[in-house]
């Protein structure tokens, strides 16, 4: 693979070790995947967060990384979600041995100069590409976003690729950085309308069928963010989907369309059955949950502005917790929705997800999910029963 002056500079070690470590892991994957160079980007999102999924060997390799140099990283870069509300784990409950290593983790993550901003949607607050801005992001349903909804391009990274690009502002060139790869393979049309969580039901089924190809989708209805945002985290938890295109909606579709044989794509042709058949696939219990999480992507203000309309005045007798960024968490402070969220017994948790946390050691046994993603997840990393449902069936009152 091709290397300019500077990036040879870069991996020779001349700007120190850090960096050279993270050019071998760059070019590796280059010569992997037969790019021909690297290219430079204009934001990072860094997986590898939660102790739960990287253990004691993931922390001492940041603390190894972290702890000789004054590293920034290149370019705007944030992290995926940690395992526990990183400012009131206490008063939240989290297990203190657990948050204590989470929080070493993130001081590893600080030193290298990465925002600690612990959220799957770091294009809600601020870390956004433009339109075919090359990144390096790891987080799948964000990919799914940044590629399908904004347009930009990045492969479906593992942490520490992610987390190399981050600190020499650059990644190899192959894969959805192409355009040749960002054309559709297969077409997905729809029998009815859909809302909610049939989007990421859908996915869920797609992702299973396309595995790691890239769908186009022919909707009755126009969707909104936030439905986009459920149908790639589910796409990208059920297959590998990093990319994928609604017609008249997404800003490549026109190319998808135009750079395929599009009359001779494999179709699938989901009928409403399909999606009720799925959602009663995905609860792997009839029992009503102790405890609702919400939030999978974490939650957009638009999201917890609706919740905030469903519980006023109201008190709920499951658990509830709502995930999201400390940025929207702000924001809804000033708008009043959290007060309103308190007051009916619930709570905004902020870092964190029910997939990273570890919310098997925290009493609950029976999990309900508004989204496809937590549900194909929970009972594998969690070892939970979980609920699949509208979170207005979920809650109880």
């Amino acid at each position: 693979m091709f290397l300019n002056k500077e990036e040879e500079k870069m991996y020779a070690g001349e700007y120190g070790e850090t960096i050279k470590k993270s050019m071998e892991i760059l070019t590796a994957l280059g010569d992997i995947y037969e790019a021909s160079n690297l290219v430079d980007i204009t934001s990072a999102q860094v997986s590898g967060v939660s102790y739960k999924t990287i253990g004691e060997a993931g922390l001492k390799y940041l603390e190894d990384l972290s702890k000789n140099e004054s590293i920034e990283t290149k370019v705007p870069s944030t992290l995926n979600p940690a395992g526990i509300d990183l400012d009131r784990w206490r008063e939240y409950g989290f297990p203190e041995d657990f948050s204590k290593k989470q929080l070493k983790i993130i001081e590893s993550y600080k030193k290298l100069g990465i925002s600690t901003t612990c959220t799957c949607t770091p294009y809600l607050i601020g870390n956004l590409p433009r339109y075919r801005d090359h990144i390096a992001w790891s987080e799948s349903s964000a990919v799914a976003y940044s590629n399908s909804v904004i347009g930009s391009r990045t492969n479906r990274e593992g942490g520490p690729g992610a987390l190399a690009a981050a600190i020499c502002g650059k990644t190899a060139l192959y894969g959805y950085h192409l355009k040749e790869n960002r054309v559709a393979n297969l077409l997905v049309e729809l029998d009815n309308k859909i809302s909610g969580i049939d989007y990421g039901t859908m996915g869920y089924i797609v992702g299973q069928a396309v595995g790691d190809g890239v769908p186009y989708f022919i909707l009755k209805n126009k969707s909104t963010n936030n439905d986009l945002k459920s149908l790639g985290a589910a796409l990208a938890s059920s297959g590998a989907v990093a990319l994928y295109h609604v017609e008249n909606e997404t800003p490549e579709y026109k190319m998808a369309k135009n750079g395929s044989d599009f009359n001779s794509l494999e179709k699938i042709n989901l009928k409403n059955s399909d999606i009720v058949d799925a959602k009663k696939s995905l609860s792997t219990t009839d029992d009503t949950p102790d405890l609702v999480v919400l939030g999978c992507p974490h939650a957009s203000l638009d999201e917890i502005k609706d919740i905030s309309n469903f519980l006023k005045g109201k008190k709920i007798k499951n658990d509830l917790w709502i995930c999201t960024s400390i940025n929207i968490k702000a924001a809804s402070d000033r708008m009043g929705y959290t007060k309103i969220i308190n007051e009916s017994g619930a709570k905004i948790y902020c870092d964190t997800c029910m997939v990273v946390a570890p919310i098997e050691l925290m009493g609950y046994k029976t999990i309900g999910v508004n989204s496809a993603k937590a549900a194909n997840y929970v009972p594998n990393m969690n070892g939970l029963d979980v609920v699949y449902d509208d979170y207005k069936n979920l809650i109880k009152f």
